[in-house]
């Protein structure tokens, strides 16, 4: 495989709003893209979402996508994705299968947060993985931070940005720091809003509407952790708190205490705000 030719028989392991976006996407390039679950019932969910994907992206082919819970099927890979719960140890065990599966395939890890020497290390394909943290939604966002460690292989780091770009997608290269760029300075903004609406009163739409009315922010800050999901920033903040030792990125108690009780923003009905 040419390392100017990026991936042709890309895989990504996960059920999950990214995993399913980025294989939606991934079928505008690609002969066939792998879509690997953990059980039928997930493996049925991401299919609908991901084909419901494709009819939003231009040039994607829902026919191209072939979902399975058989990590067996992605012997013939050349790139696998995995797209799972933010943890060091779930996706080091990910990653090693994977990787065992195919044998042939570069590894990419979707982290937002996590040490991705450790995780080639915990994995032990130290020179096969990379980072690859594309955002949500993945078809309309145009950023991906990609992360090569010191170890990586000859080649990776030339096939990643050439897939990046048949994606349409701009790549930049970051280092190997927990949140990397974009979450290391966007969540001390977001923590720092909740801390604001605890201490003042204001309500979730009025804080919102100061930065989206004032300072031209898409979406307001409580808005937006919603949408990522509250106990997906409650563990981003914790991982960024112990690797940089600064309070800017604690979680605030406020945000720690609706996860608890279940408000974790769209996904589950209910977080600064109410949904159907």
């Amino acid at each position: 495989m040419s390392a100017s030719e990026g991936y042709k028989r890309p895989a990504v392991a996960g059920s999950g709003t990214i995993a399913c976006g980025l294989a939606a996407i991934s079928t505008a390039t690609a002969g066939t893209v792998l879509l690997l679950a953990r059980s039928d019932a997930s493996a049925w969910r991401a299919e609908e979402e991901a084909v419901a994907a494709c009819g939003k992206i231009e040039d994607a082919d829902p026919t191209k996508l072939r979902v399975t819970t058989d990590p067996s099927d992605l012997a013939d890979c050349d790139l696998v994705v995995e797209a799972v719960l933010e943890d060091v140890e779930v996706k080091s065990r990910l990653i090693a299968s994977l990787g065992g599966a195919a044998e042939g395939a570069d590894l990419a890890t979707s982290t937002s947060s996590l040490s991705i020497a450790e995780l080639g290390r915990r994995s032990g394909h130290p020179r096969r993985v990379f980072g690859l943290h594309v955002f949500n939604p993945v078809a309309r966002m145009k950023l991906v931070e990609l992360c090569f460690p010191d170890q990586a292989a000859d080649g990776l780091r030339e096939r990643a940005l050439s897939w990046c770009a048949a994606l349409g997608k701009t790549a930049v290269e970051v280092p190997d720091q927990a949140g990397f760029v974009v979450n290391r300075l966007l969540f001390p903004y977001l923590f720092d809003a909740v801390r604001l609406l605890e201490s003042t009163g204001m309500s979730a739409g009025e804080v919102d509407s100061c930065m989206t009315l004032g300072a031209g922010h898409p979406m307001g800050p409580l808005a937006l952790l919603d949408f990522i999901g509250l106990d997906v920033a409650e563990a981003i903040g914790a991982t960024l708190q112990e690797d940089s030792g600064e309070a800017a990125h604690r979680p605030p108690g406020l945000l720690a205490r609706m996860v608890e009780e279940g408000k974790l923003g769209r996904k589950s009905g209910a977080g600064f705000y109410e949904y159907d």
